[in-house]
Parts: C-alpha cells; sequence; structure tokens
C-alpha cells in the first residue's frame, strides 16, 4: 500500500510525518505492543502540532485534500442560514458550529444573516485546532457574534452545525472470525530499514457492547470487516445532555456522508469504509503519512440517533441532503442571481446540481436532526426517511 501513486510532499512535511509516526511508534511500544485503531487514528488526526486537523498542513479546499459543501459554494450556508431563521422563532438566535474548517460556513451563514436580516445574537464555534482557529479569525473578523470556545458548554439553547464532523471521529475496527468478533488495531514492526505501522487482530474476541451497532452481527459472513462508532455516538450523548440542560426548545443538524445500520452493515460491505484523502485522491491505506492525509470512515446513522434517543433528544428528521436543500429554499436562494448574469450565475448552478444530484453528493449525503421543543416545516416533514432507520 505504500507504493500508492500520489503526490510527494515537500521536506518540511515529511519530517513532520516521520515524526508524528514516531510519535505513534512510542505509544505502540508504551501499551504492550498493540493499540486500538480508534487510538492510532486519534493521533494521527489529532495529535498536538503533527496531526492532521492541529497541524498546519492546509486541508480543504483546491490546496487542500478534499472539498466540502461550504467550500464549494455559498449557497449551502445561505440555506442553512435561511432555514435557521425560521427556528430561531422557537429557539435562542444563537448558533453553535463544531468542526468549523476554515470557517467557510460561518461566513455564508453570517453574510446571508447580515444580507437578509435575520437577526442572530451569537455564532459560537467549537475549535480544537489553534491553525484553524487562526483562520477562522482572520476569515470572520468582520462579525462581531463570533465567539470561540474550546470545549462543548454545559448548556445551550439554540441551533448546532455540525457538517462533516460525525465522519472525522476516530473509530474502532472489528472483524468477523471462526471465534467470533475481534478488535483490530494497529502494531509496528520492526525492521532493520526502517519500522513500519500495521495492522494485527487481537486474539481474543471483543466484549459484545462493541458489536451491538451491527444488526444481525451473528449472521455475516466470516472475515467480516467494519467500523464501530463508540466516539461519535458518546458524541451525540455529550451533545444531547448539553441541549437539554437549558431546558429550552433546541435542534442539531448533522449533515454527513454514510447510511442507515441496514445499508452500513451490509453483507457486501465487508471492508468496512474506511477511507483516506490526500490531494484529492482517495485511498485505502490509513498508514501512508500519518499526519498529511485526512482518515475518515461513513456515518452510521442509525447508531447517531439511537445514542440521541436514548439521552433524550426527538428524533425530529431524517433525509438526503438534496431533500433537506430543496426543502429549506436553496432553488430560491440560487434564483436571487439572474441567469442573464452568466458569470455568476452559472458557477452556483454547476454548485447546487452537485449539492443535490444524486449521481454527486445529494444522496450520499444524509442529514440528521435531533432536539427538543422543536417544529420543522411541513416541506421537511413530508421527506422524512427516519422509518429506514
Amino acid at each position: 500500500m505504500h507504493k500508492l501513486s500520489l503526490p510527494v510532499p515537500g521536506d518540511d512535511a515529511l519530517a513532520a510525518s516521520s515524526a508524528l509516526q514516531q510519535l505513534i511508534i512510542n505509544d505502540i511500544h508504551q501499551h504492550q505492543g498493540w493499540i486500538t485503531f480508534s487510538r492510532y487514528m486519534e493521533l494521527a488526526l489529532y495529535a498536538p502540532d503533527l496531526g492532521y486537523y492541529s497541524g498546519g498542513a492546509t486541508k480543504l479546499g483546491k490546496d487542500g485534500d478534499f472539498t466540502t459543501a461550504p467550500e464549494m459554494s455559498p449557497l449551502f450556508g445561505a440555506t442553512l442560514a435561511r432555514l435557521a431563521s425560521q427556528l430561531f422563532s422557537q429557539t435562542a438566535a444563537e448558533v453553535m458550529e463544531f468542526g468549523a474548517g476554515t470557517g467557510k460556513l460561518a461566513l455564508d451563514f453570517l453574510s446571508e444573516c447580515q444580507l437578509s436580516g435575520i437577526a442572530i445574537e451569537r455564532y459560537f464555534i467549537v475549535e480544537l485546532s489553534g491553525e484553524l482557529r487562526a483562520r477562522q479569525e482572520e476569515l470572520l473578523k468582520g462579525f462581531p457574534q463570533v465567539q470561540w470556545l474550546q470545549k462543548m458548554p454545559d448548556s445551550f439553547s439554540g441551533i448546532v452545525l455540525g457538517n462533516e464532523v460525525l465522519d472525522a471521529m476516530p473509530v474502532e475496527l472489528v472483524i468477523k472470525t471462526a471465534d467470533g468478533w475481534h478488535e483490530v488495531g494497529v502494531a509496528v514492526v520492526d525492521k532493520e530499514s526502517a519500522p513500519r505501522l500495521i495492522f494485527r487482530e487481537q486474539p481474543q474476541a471483543c466484549s459484545s457492547d462493541k458489536i451491538t451497532q451491527i444488526p444481525y452481527a451473528d449472521e455475516l459472513p466470516t472475515g467480516y470487516l467494519t467500523e464501530v462508532h463508540a466516539i461519535a455516538t458518546g458524541f451525540m450523548h455529550s451533545l444531547a445532555v448539553m441541549l437539554l440542560a437549558s431546558g429550552k426548545p433546541a435542534a442539531a443538524i448533522l449533515i454527513d456522508y454514510g447510511f442507515p445500520a441496514a445499508e452500513y452493515y451490509h453483507p457486501q460491505r465487508e471492508q468496512g469504509s474506511l477511507m483516506c484523502h490526500y490531494r484529492h485522491h482517495a485511498h485505502p491505506d490509513p498508514f501512508y503519512l500519518p499526519g498529511l492525509q485526512d482518515i475518515t470512515a461513513h456515518v452510521d446513522f442509525t447508531a447517531m440517533a439511537r445514542a440521541g434517543l436514548a439521552a433524550g433528544l426527538e428524533l425530529l428528521n431524517y433525509t438526503s441532503q438534496a431533500g433537506f436543500l430543496t426543502a429549506a429554499g436553496i432553488a430560491d436562494v440560487l434564483a436571487r442571481t439572474s441567469p442573464e448574469q452568466v458569470m455568476d450565475y452559472l458557477p452556483q448552478a454547476n454548485a447546487l446540481q452537485k449539492l443535490v444530484s444524486p449521481a454527486e453528493m445529494g444522496e450520499l449525503f444524509k442529514v440528521l436532526v435531533m432536539g427538543q421543543g422543536v417544529e420543522l416545516s411541513e416541506n421537511l416533514l413530508r421527506l422524512d426517511r427516519s422509518h429506514r432507520l
């Protein structure tokens, strides 16, 4: 896998990746030669100064490794702002965004509020990366409503936004064997030339709670490898505690790529959904240049909804990104630009097509809305797919 034909990074980037690999190797040695895959993913993505999200490399957009919906078009953030303006009649006029990236979603959201006269009191960004926060502060310096937080507060009443947040949370890997389900973690092979990170299966069966989110786990074939999402479900629980603590109406809108459990753990998806992104190349090797590439897994939306429900939230809506954006009025936002203004209209129309087309992001990406005391519009409720969870 390390002979991938991918762009070659510079010397500084290679040195940073080498330092992170050594940190990971040291961690493995400190844990008797084996760590969980979620621990490896945590270090690869979030190790201070060296991890993918905590280092200084450009991550998003044309110069980065992948492109998100807000980076594609301001239509995305503007549409979410229009939806939030409807919900603000029920909740506090406050937003909290997790995983704000470059700050582009916040910029487009707040710009639409400014343009359309939507009153918003505060826009919180929960950001752990100092490098990303610095970029966000520069981009959003014209909006005094923005405040940064380093952790989730105890309570919040408003609208929570999370675009491609859940997929970046570390996952555990498990494999079905003749002896039951075993956890697959990371070990190191110390070769004379250079140590190498490898997958290694634990010899003993893993605890049953590791596989509770896998439907029909006993019926899946031997050799079936997949992810389980303990950290993401823990996040959903914490989110619920925060929203319920206020005792006031609130809603969380989570947008990501993934499936309900019946599709996620389909017999044909026998090698899971783990994927890496480096310079707009997608590949399956998580050990390639740690710290320089993104590592993600698709989201099990059934597990996310169940975690929220178990913690006391209401399941308000689950649908495709295409249905959600259409119902929220993205076409109306585009219609403000005349087709006769070709240079302005065509790029936006093309971006809208990517956001809602089933062949692009429209069907792969889903939207989960959970909260308390909030009613959604009939347009959204007509498209609800919660029965598929």
